[in-house]
């Protein structure tokens, strides 16, 4: 059986920021068994697990990435959307689009210090869209 749900997040600043919650009550009863996939329908933002609860890590995510793939890049051609777009576009890419997590005993089989992230590349972003496909 597969069941799918659009969720729709509310707008976050930059950075990166836990969203297992939004997930969890946007789902269905899951089954006992089975995968659930996260797709993110954007390309300026991206998704990722990583650790749930220590903050430092998220804003350490936030610097790195932001030396790997620094703004205002003489060699960008695309830049009609502010200084941020490209590198918001390359970041996306590194960290991908999509997640797939099984589900064991009706939940999401996280690890104890996983949680999923959302990760807002742009410096204004409205809220980004997320497809949840749950399959038993």
């Amino acid at each position: 059986m597969v069941e799918q749900v659009r969720l729709r997040l509310p707008a976050f600043a930059r950075g990166y920021h836990l969203i297992t919650e939004h997930v969890e009550r946007a789902l269905p009863d899951l089954p006992e068994k089975g995968l659930l996939h996260v797709f993110i329908q954007h390309t300026s933002a991206g998704i990722t697990i990583n650790e749930n609860a220590d903050p430092s890590v998220r804003v350490d995510f936030e610097t790195i990435m932001n030396r790997l793939v620094p703004e205002g890049l003489p060699e960008y051609t695309h830049t009609m959307e502010g200084l941020d777009d490209m590198p918001a576009h390359v970041k996306a890419a590194l960290l991908g689009n999509s997640l797939t997590i099984p589900i064991t005993n009706g939940r999401m089989n996280l690890g104890i210090w996983q949680g999923i992230y959302l990760c807002e590349f742009r410096n204004r972003a409205s809220g980004r869209h997320l497809v949840l496909t749950v399959m038993s």
